[in-house]
Order: C-alpha cells, then structure tokens, then sequence
C-alpha cells in the first residue's frame, strides 16, 4: 500500500487516493482503521482538514457530523454482531491529541480481549504488539468486512 496518503488523509480522501476509505458519507469520510487488532475499527474523518474540533463547526454542520458518526458506529456494530459471535459494543471517541483535524474513532470490542484489556481504553494495548507489528496492520484479509460495514452504512442510509 502506497503510504504518501497517510499524509493528507481528508485531502487523499476527496482525491479518492484514500485507500481506507469505505464511503462518503454527509459530512466526511467513513474509514476502516490501519490498525484492525479490534477486527471493525473505523475512523470518521471530517471532509475539511482545517477543522481542529467539534465545536470548529457551524451547529448544522456539527450535528450533520455528529449524525454521521452514530451511522458509522451503528454499522460497526451490526457488521461485527453478525461476523463475530463475541462482539461485545463499540466504543466512540472523539479524542484529537495526536492528530490535528476533526475524527472520531470507532472500536469495537470483544469478549475474547484480554481480561485485563477488555474493560480498559484501547489505548492501553501494548504499543509494539497491536499498534505498530504488521500482525494487526490492515490488509486484504479484511476485505471482506470491510464490504460489511459498507453494506451497513448503505442499509442504514443514503450515500452521497
């Protein structure tokens, strides 16, 4: 995978370079996540790389965001309930400590975690083993649910 997009991923995104990219949705863009170590993780990337935090946005356009976020995270949700028999919730956060422009992330989680991880932030997943090995690096092997969330954020509205 080419990894120039990873430098301008809302830019790369609306150039359709974005290879993470599962739909155009309202107000941004719904990602499948580089790391799948939570088989589902997906991004909501904001459409405009200048806004730095919800509140950047006009009411219309937060709620718009906001929208499409609870969209994204419901079809998470209902991709990885009908894939994985252990799938537990998903967790949303909007964090923006690392990365400069509006996301929100959505995790879900699963009852064959770790005991210790499992009712702890994913945050706290060893670095070296989860967030940085190829062992969870998203790949072709992810194809198919990825087609899943997909097919749910179709199911669960209408696509721009």
């Amino acid at each position: 995978m080419d990894t120039d997009w990873r430098h301008d991923r809302i830019g790369s995104a609306h150039r359709r370079e974005n290879p993470t990219v599962m739909r155009r949705l309202t107000s941004g863009f719904a990602a499948i996540g580089d790391r799948q170590f939570l088989p589902g993780y997906s991004v909501l990337l904001t459409e405009d790389p200048a806004v730095t935090r919800l509140s950047d946005l006009s009411r219309e356009r937060r709620i718009a965001y906001l929208c499409d976020m609870e969209r994204l995270a419901e079809a998470v949700e209902r991709a990885c309930r009908r894939l994985d028999p252990a799938f537990r919730r998903v967790n949303i956060e909007i964090l923006g400590n690392t990365d400069p422009y509006l996301h929100a992330h959505v995790w879900p989680r699963y009852d064959w975690e770790p005991a210790d991880q499992v009712r702890l932030p994913v945050w706290l997943y060893e670095e070296e083993q989860y967030w940085r090995g190829e062992q969870h690096a998203l790949a072709p092997r992810h194809d198919g649910l990825r087609a899943a969330i997909g097919e749910e954020l179709d199911a669960l509205g209408e696509v721009s």
